[in-house]
C-alpha cells in the first residue's frame, strides 16, 4: 500500500514504537493466515525471512516437503490504527518462497504476479476496483440483523452507519482509498467501494480490508460476514469488479469513436470474459454457499451476455460518465466476496486476454432484462448460465486448459481437491430444509 523500503520499515517501527509485527499472508482459498514477531526480530525477517510449517496450512506442503519461508513485502507495512497507540502494531503481506529461495508455486499472491507480467509484455497494466458487500451481525453464531434498512436508506435505519464509517477512517488510515459506502438492498447488508487500483495492489488491499471489517465489528460487539448468502430470501453479497486495461496513461479498453466508445481491444476482452466465466467461476465464486447468491432474481448474475444499464448480466459496462476515457471499464458481476482475490483478478485477467490474444467476437448487447426471458427466448438468444453448484463449478475447472495454466498445476490439484472434500462433506449432511419438508411426510 506504499513504497517503502526496508529501510523505511526499520525507520518507523523505531520511531511509532512498535512492538509486534503480524506477517500475513493467504491460503489457496483466500483466508488470511499469519503469526507475530517482536521488533527485534524484524530486520532479520526483511533480510531472510521467517521460516513456517506449510504443511498445516490449506494447500499447502507435503509434511515430507513442509518447509516454507515467509519474506515479508515492505511495501505494504502499515501500523493498525485499530490497537493502542502505545506500544504500537503494524502488519506486512508476505511472499512465500521454499528454503532455497525460489517462489513458492502454492503461493497465490505469486500467481497474480506471474499473471500481471504477463499482460506486462503485451504492453498492458491491469486495474480493478471491487465492490465488496457483507452483512453485519449481532454475533457469527446467528444471522440476526441489527438493521431493517435497504438500498441506500439513512439515519435510523441504517444502525451500521457507525460501524462503516470507523472501517472507512481506518482503512484511510492505512493508505487505502475508500470511492464510497451505502447501506445495501437487504436488512444489515452493506457495501463499501475501493478506488480502482493496479490488481497486485488491489488484491492486497482486498485481504486486508476483509481483515480490518471484522476486527472494527467486533470492537463494537457485532461480526462482520462476506458469506456470499447468509440469508434465505434476500439479496447475497457479491464482489462486482469493475476492470480495465492500459497502455502507459491511456486505456486500452476507450474508442472515442465507436458507439459503445468500447475499443477492439475491450470487446474482445469482453468476449474471453464470456467465453471462459464457466471454467473460472470455482476461482471466483469457490464454496458451497456461493451457488446459493448464483440464482436467477436478487440481482445475481447467472446469465452469460453482456450490456451497458441492464444489471441482470454477467458483464456490464458502466455509463456514469460516457466518453470518458479514465472512466471506461467493464464490470464482472458474478465474483463473490468470500473469494482469494488473487486467483480471482489472475482468471478474470486471463480470460479477457485469452479473447484479446485470440480475436474473440462480441455479440450485441442484451439489454432486454434476461431474468424475464423464457427458456426459448435464451436458447434462441444463445444466452447460457454459469455453473448451478459447486459440483457443476468443479466438473467444469477440471477440463479447464485456461485455469490450469493460470492458476498452477500446484494450487490447481489442491484447489479441485479441496473443493471436492467440500462438496462431499455437505452433501452427506442432512439439511433444515429437509427436515421441516420431508420429515412430517415420510
Amino acid at each position: 500500500m506504499s513504497n517503502l523500503t526496508k529501510k523505511d520499515v526499520l525507520r518507523l517501527v523505531k520511531e511509532k514504537d512498535v512492538n509486534f509485527i503480524k506477517l500475513w499472508f493467504a491460503d489457496i482459498t483466500g483466508q488470511m493466515k499469519g503469526f507475530s514477531i517482536t521488533r527485534a526480530e524484524l530486520e532479520g525477517a526483511l533480510e531472510e525471512g521467517m521460516g513456517f510449517d506449510g504443511s498445516s496450512i490449506k494447500g499447502f506442503a507435503r509434511i515430507d516437503e513442509s518447509d516454507m519461508m515467509a519474506m515479508p513485502d515492505p511495501s505494504t507495512f502499515t501500523i493498525l490504527p485499530y490497537r493502542p497507540k502505545e506500544k504500537a502494531v503494524a502488519g506486512m503481506l508476505c511472499d512465500i518462497v521454499n528454503p532455497d529461495g525460489t517462489p513458492y508455486q502454492g503461493d497465490s499472491r505469486y500467481i497474480l504476479k506471474k499473471n500481471l507480467e504477463k499482460a506486462k509484455e503485451k504492453g498492458y497494466t491491469f486495474y480493478t476496483g471491487p465492490e465488496l458487500e457483507f452483512f453485519i451481525f449481532k454475533d457469527e453464531k446467528s444471522t440476526q440483523a441489527i438493521d431493517e434498512g435497504g438500498y441506500f436508506d439513512l439515519t435510523t435505519l441504517d444502525a451500521g452507519n457507525e460501524v462503516r464509517r470507523e472501517i472507512i477512517l481506518t482503512l484511510e488510515e492505512m493508505g487505502i482509498h475508500v470511492e464510497y459506502s451505502h447501506h445495501e438492498v437487504a436488512p444489515s447488508q452493506h457495501e463499501i467501494d475501493l478506488r480502482y487500483k493496479d490488481a497486485a495492489t488491489m488484491a492486497d488491499i482486498v485481504m486486508v480490508y476483509r481483515m480490518v471489517a471484522k476486527e472494527i465489528a467486533q470492537k463494537y460487539g457485532l461480526y462482520i460476514t462476506f458469506m456470499p448468502k447468509p440469508i434465505f430470501g434476500v439479496n447475497g453479497s457479491g464482489m462486482h469488479c469493475h476492470q480495465s486495461l492500459f497502455k502507459e496513461d491511456a486505456n486500452a479498453f476507450f474508442d472515442a469513436d465507436d458507439k459503445y466508445f468500447l475499443s477492439k481491444t475491450a470487446k474482445s476482452y469482453i468476449a474471453g470474459i464470456l467465453k471462459h466465466a464457466p471454467e473460472i467461476t470455482l476461482a471466483c465464486n469457490q464454496w458451497v454457499n456461493s451457488y446459493k447468491r448464483l440464482v436467477p432474481g436478487y440481482e445475481a448474475p447467472v446469465y452469460i451476455c453482456w450490456a451497458r444499464r441492464n444489471r441482470s448480466t454477467l458483464v456490464r459496462v458502466p455509463m456514469y460518465k460516457p466518453g470518458k476515457e479514465k472512466a471506461t471499464r467493464i464490470e464482472f458481476r458474478s465474483p463473490d466476496p468470500a473469494c482469494n482475490p488473487y486467483l480471482a483478478f489472475s482468471c478474470m485477467l486471463a480470460a479477457g486476454m485469452k479473447g484479446i490474444e485470440n480475436n474473440y467476437a462480441l455479440p450485441e448487447p442484451m439489454e432486454r432484462d434476461v431474468y424475464h426471458l423464457s427458456y426459448e427466448e435464451m436458447k434462441e438468444l444463445g444466452i447460457s448460465c454459469l455453473p448451478g453448484s459447486l459440483i457443476e463449478a468443479i466438473e467444469i475447472a477440471e477440463k479447464s486448459t485456461l485455469l490450469k495454466e493460470t492458476i498452477g498445476e500446484h494450487i490447481f490439484t489442491n484447489l479441485i481437491m479441496s473443493k471436492k472434500i467440500e462438496w462431499d462433506e455437505y452433501r452427506k449432511q442432512v439439511h433444515d430444509y429437509e427436515i421441516k419438508t420431508y420429515l412430517p411426510i415420510l
